[in-house]
């Protein structure tokens, strides 16, 4: 179709684009016939009107992707659109720790110890600060006054004081700070400057609830990612009047720098007593930045389409981070599919009635016993009918790669021990970015391609997989273990690799009534795991019937064993004994709360010169042709 010269074209938004279509329009032009567009003054007129153009289209495609919460950017934006669906912005959370605190006196019969009370730790050499956000009380026993479970706060306990001015429309009272743990907000209202008497508001989290005289506050993120508070019309909620004082206290927090912490002080006297002995129940944890553009665009949706109740399983992965601020990933699954037993571990067995809830923190610890019950207290706020939400730990299942490579050498300057180094790096890389949460599989194709792609002399590799387990063994006690890799295992035929160990190993331990024999772990290729040690390199075999392995579950099931002591493990003292298997696939799928982690200490990557390619840069036809791989022939499998 001819395109027709009179009409300005306007297609593409580029400056190039813009300014080509500017000069055909106007050579087209018949007061233009003949005219030099390149000349000096009518050029950077051309510009002008060319760069104009394509800011004001730039500016109209950011303003519409700020119009979705799909395609904003700006946090403003996303934010804005989160509190259309009724989603409330996560803001920073301070380190969080629990203390026991003895006041040695005997001249007091009760104490009272105020908010904000100061406690003082070190971490990496830094000094922080911890405080108490509600006044406590306590009596005395004996010789002392105990506040038992304290709990305490990273950050400066600060309270802001407003006045209420009914000429401001809009009545919202900004947090000065931008690292408000809002969590730990306290708001009150105060009569007047000369009536003392203070009402405590809560904040609302049910509109339906919320009469024309309840005691409520609301709270928003606003611009440059503050938070602001407001108060009910008079019919949603009260309403504050003229003189009235607004009173926030909260915490002001350094965020993720002082988890971890475990030792503090009081840094003055607590209720006229000196003489205090601050005793930790709980390291500090939980502290973390506000929440990210991503998870806002992520979980908005889904917390709107929960409804405010926890049914499906994305219902609770939802409100697990809400509630849990330090969330990185979470599994969900409903009891039918599998349980909780407290001495197996997650097992198979069905349990009706509970729903399982693993969690990673961004701190990469597990949640302690607290921090657990805690959520799975906040959750049945959320439940429905009789469903109790059970937290567990995490499990990690560890992927040791055997990596072996080829490399054309006229193509690259790097040595091969740098090209492998390289390869690491981009397994590393993986294994950060796609494997270290819940539910991501191990996809051997997609990994070898990145090997591949790592550097364009590579032409092949060859990657093989063996999973591992770490198991903590009871010491001195007779007990039975159980390790579930919950993948089938290689085992091609009856008694597969009997002779070699099977597809089972373990690293060394000793057991009570043998001092002097380290033993270790394997498998006959028939199910039955066996117990062994060396004898001039030469396997003695114990016990013979030290266990089962079930090749289609990947559950090794360890015989009652009195286990004394364990040996180093990867050259360092250890408390675990680590089991690896062969897997029958190579690629491998977590399932429920397991979490996939590459074990770089024990892959290798080696690499050699890709024989064919350097003969095909120099020969040509049948010359270049050859039968013999240069990878060995050994393979875990």
């Amino acid at each position: 179709m001819a395109t027709n010269p009179n009409r300005l074209r306007v297609t593409e938004l580029d400056f190039d684009t813009i300014k080509t279509n500017l000069k055909t329009f106007l050579q087209a032009q018949d007061e233009f016939t003949d005219y030099d567009f390149e000349g000096s003054g009518m050029n950077i007129l051309m510009d002008t009107l060319a760069y104009n153009t394509h800011y004001l289209a730039m500016n109209a495609n950011m303003v519409a992707n700020e119009m979705f919460i799909d395609s904003a950017s700006i946090r403003s934006s996303i934010v804005s659109h989160a509190k259309t669906l009724g989603y409330e912005v996560s803001s920073s959370r301070a380190p969080k720790g629990l203390i026991d605190i003895r006041l040695n006196t005997t001249a007091l019969d009760s104490a009272t110890m105020p908010a904000g009370t100061v406690f003082n730790t070190t971490v990496d050499g830094t000094s922080y600060q911890f405080v108490t956000i509600e006044d406590l009380s306590a009596s005395r026993t004996g010789t002392y006054i105990q506040f038992d479970n304290t709990a305490i706060y990273e950050g400066t306990y600060v309270t802001s004081r407003y006045t209420v001015d009914s000429s401001d429309l809009t009545q919202k009272f900004t947090i000065p700070s931008d690292k408000v743990d809002t969590t730990t907000l306290t708001v009150k209202v105060q009569n007047s400057s000369t009536d003392t008497f203070t009402t405590t508001f809560t904040k609302a989290t049910d509109i339906t609830q919320v009469t024309s005289d309840s005691n409520v506050y609301f709270l928003q993120e606003t611009f440059g990612g503050k938070f602001e508070v407001y108060f009910g019309d008079g019919v949603i909620g009260k309403k504050v009047t003229d003189n009235n004082i607004v009173i926030l206290q909260y915490v002001v927090t350094n965020e993720t720098k002082a988890n971890g912490a475990l030792k503090w002080t009081n840094s003055g006297a607590i209720a006229t007593v000196s003489d205090v002995d601050v005793i930790r129940v709980q390291q500090a944890a939980g502290g973390s930045t506000p929440e990210t553009l991503q998870s806002i665009k992520q979980n908005a949706p889904l917390d709107y389409a929960a409804q405010g109740r926890c049914v499906t399983t994305s219902d609770y992965e939802v409100y697990v981070k809400k509630l849990f601020a330090n969330t990185k990933s979470v599994s969900v699954w409903g009891g039918e599919t599998g349980s909780y037993d407290t001495s197996l571990g997650v097992v198979d067995t069905p349990e009706y009635g509970k729903v399982y809830i693993s969690v990673k923190s961004t701190t990469g610890n597990n949640l302690t016993e607290t921090e657990k019950k805690s959520l799975e207290n906040e959750l049945g706020r959320y439940k429905v009918a009789s469903i109790t939400p059970v937290v567990v730990d995490p499990e990690t299942l560890f992927l040791i790669l055997n990596t072996r490579f080829k490399m054309d050498t006229s193509k690259t300057t790097k040595t091969i021990a740098s090209v492998a180094s390289d390869i690491i790096s981009t397994l590393q890389t993986h294994n950060d970015n796609v494997l270290a949460e819940f539910n991501s599989p191990f996809r051997h194709s997609e990994v070898v391609g990145k090997i591949d792609n790592t550097n364009s002399a590579i032409t092949s590799n060859i990657t093989n997989i063996t999973m591992g387990k770490k198991l903590l063994p009871t010491l001195n006690t007779n007990i039975n273990y159980n390790v579930y890799f919950r993948n089938k295992l290689y085992n091609p035929h009856s008694g597969h690799n009997a002779s070699g160990g099977g597809v089972i190993a373990s690293t060394g331990f000793k057991v009570n009534g043998d001092i002097n024999n380290v033993q270790f772990f394997d498998e006959d290729g028939n199910g039955k795991l066996r117990r062994y040690y060396f004898v001039g390199g030469e396997r003695t075999y114990i016990d013979a019937n030290a266990g089962t392995v079930d090749y289609n579950t990947g559950h090794v099931k360890i015989n009652a064993i009195n286990i004394s002591s364990i040996e180093d493990v990867d050259g360092q003292a250890s408390s675990m004994i680590r089991l690896t298997a062969i897997p029958d696939s190579k690629d491998i799928i977590p399932v429920r709360n397991q979490i996939l982690e590459i074990d770089f200490v024990n892959s290798t990557v080696s690499g050699v010169v890709d024989s064919l390619s350097i003969s095909s840069s120099s020969t040509s036809g049948a010359e270049a042709a050859t039968t013999t791989s240069s990878y060995s022939n050994t393979s875990a499998y």
